[in-house]
């Protein structure tokens, strides 16, 4: 979507905020329900957001969209907020055909159920319309009618426009010559030549916890004094033409990027980009995906976090210690089988992301920044053709969680080794190696898990033994494996919480609750979620060992409770 590229042209005229409360935001309302609202030539909304979510007029399709959607009796589209977020798909419904344009309509029961003040609608991949604005109070909307309402205050901070004797108003302002904000300011930033004003942020940031930057193009650079003073809980919004990088304060520190590029923060910048891979690059991602018998669903994204010192030096940030949402478009419809991977150029290897995914969108979660994409796979073993796990197995095999013993076999009665399940959780929770150091004395740095085992060791989803070992070569029992997978769901952000008295009670329905060694709390936090059902009705079988099938089972529980898969 293209941005008005009509601005005045004092110093902050770059940074154009949308206004939830300005007369400015009213009017383009009032003209949306008027004329169509135009971001791009193939979609066209001429319709309404009422303060109740209800929406209502119709779409107009016309170019190569109009071509695609031509005589089809319906046509479904993703209606999404303004930072990019993908709040519910609509159905429209053929209505005429006039001009070239093919025109559908809203039906009347489609209601957003959201905060969000401003939406637009996505066909495929990449075609979007302009936005719709909630309906609101206006401050002065002209009530006598006789054309003399005021002008919205100035986009850039300024004073408002003057008030127009027809009602037209410019609402531009003049602007405070660079000095920072001193109108009202939007929770949305347009950053069209990929540069935010620090002023502009701050004030941003002191008004609202999330705040939306739009970028042209593929990358942004944030200075950093602009976040300084922000609250823990804030949210940037990153737009780009290839996805959105929803990036919350709290995964880094100011103080702490300053100190590794020894620079201070009034100097620095921050660089998030989402660059679409061309030539060579996507050609290695897309013989990955052939290499596994898969079918690419949407382009490779590359995602960079980096920051920079006075002299434009930039230092790469690989990882977070917290998970950071990020969403990609899909070129083409996904399945149930669709997965979310990450390509590493190193190796030309695909590997598991958590996330979901949608008609037009995946949505995923990760600590690191590396290169994504979407694609479809689906995996079938012979020896687990009949077996009560089968559609289990299938599904997380498809998604690069688990992998066969072949390409034909998974053995899902065998056993599994601590070293072999740890590697498991890593991969399907999204954890980045960590080969810097040993956690255990029996976990050597050329070991195949060592980095696997560190990762899940920092991320604190396992503890070793009294004696400093890990022993990964042992079978892992139900009692170990239930309390790493209860750690790693409160990693990922969803810590499970019962009292004593809950989990007396949750015990009590089996016999043999009294035979766990020291994981009754994590097995009882398991239960209560349902992600353990005891080996009978009445028996847990905490001590035995735990099988293929069993681990497979209990880990998709648990994913598609935290929305890791779908």
């Amino acid at each position: 979507m293209k941005e008005d590229s009509k601005r005045s042209e004092t110093p902050m005229s770059k940074f154009h905020l949308l206004k939830k409360t300005s007369f400015f935001a009213a009017a383009l309302l009032l003209v949306s329900m008027l004329v169509p609202v135009l971001a791009s030539a193939a979609i066209v909304v001429n319709g309404s957001f009422a303060q109740d979510g209800r929406l209502s007029g119709q779409i107009r399709f016309d170019g190569d969209v109009g071509q695609a959607v031509y005589n089809q009796p319906t046509v479904t589209l993703g209606i999404y907020a303004a930072n990019g977020s993908h709040l519910q798909d609509v159905t429209v419904s053929y209505t005429t055909y006039e001009n070239g344009t093919s025109v559908y309509t809203i039906p009347d029961s489609v209601v957003i159920d959201s905060v969000y003040d401003a939406v637009y609608f996505k066909y495929g991949a990449n075609e979007a319309s302009g936005i719709l604005y909630r309906e609101s109070d206006s401050s002065n909307p002209d009530p006598d009618g006789d054309g003399n309402g005021s002008g919205g205050s100035g986009s850039d901070g300024g004073s408002g426009g003057s008030s127009g004797g027809s009602g037209s108003g410019s609402g531009e302002g003049s602007g405070n010559n660079g000095s920072g904000p001193s109108g009202d300011v939007g929770d949305t930033i347009d950053a069209a030549d990929g540069t935010v004003d620090a002023d502009w942020l701050k004030a941003a940031l002191a008004k609202y916890k999330e705040v939306t930057i739009r970028v042209t193009g593929d990358s942004v650079s944030i200075p950093a004094s602009g976040l300084e003073g922000a609250g823990a809980k804030s949210l940037l919004h990153i737009v780009t033409d290839h996805g959105t990088y929803h990036l919350p304060l709290a995964a880094f520190s100011l103080e702490q990027l300053a100190d590794k590029i020894n620079a201070d923060i009034a100097d620095m910048n921050i660089h998030v980009g989402i660059k679409a891979l061309t030539g060579s690059e996507a050609t290695a991602v897309t013989n990955a995906i052939a290499s596994l018998g898969g079918k690419a669903l949407s382009q490779a994204y590359e995602m960079n976090f980096a920051v920079s010192n006075k002299n434009g030096v930039k230092t790469n940030i690989p990882n977070f210690d917290m998970y950071v949402k990020r969403d990609i478009p899909l070129s083409t419809a996904s399945s149930h089988s669709a997965t979310i991977a990450l390509f590493n150029p190193d190796t030309n290897l695909l590997s598991f992301v958590p996330g979901t995914i949608t008609s037009t969108q995946a949505t995923f979660w990760r600590t690191g920044n590396s290169i994504y994409t979407v694609l479809e796979l689906n995996k079938q073993f012979n020896d687990s053709a009949s077996h009560w796990a089968k559609s289990d197995i299938e599904l997380l095999a498809s998604k690069l969680i688990v992998e066969g013993m072949s390409e034909t076999s998974f053995a899902p009665e065998r056993s599994v080794t601590r070293a072999e399940f740890v590697a498991l959780a890593t991969r399907a929770f999204g954890l980045v190696d960590v080969n810097d150091g040993t956690y255990f004395s029996d976990v050597g740095l050329g070991s195949w898990y060592s980095g696997m085992i560190a990762a899940a060791a920092k991320a604190g989803l396992i503890n070793g033994y009294e004696d400093g070992t890990f022993r990964p070569d042992a079978p892992i029992t139900r009692e170990e494996l239930v309390s790493i997978i209860v750690r790693a769901y409160a990693y990922a952000g969803e810590p499970i919480t019962i009292d004593a008295s809950e989990q007396a009670r949750l015990l009590s329905v089996f016999d043999d609750a009294n035979e766990i060694v020291w994981g009754q709390k994590e097995i009882a936090k398991a239960i209560s979620k349902g992600f353990v059902q005891g080996m009978t009705v009445d028996t847990l079988e905490t001590s035995s060992t735990a099988t293929r099938a069993q681990t497979v089972t209990m880990l998709k529980r648990v994913l598609v409770s935290l929305k890791f898969i779908d």
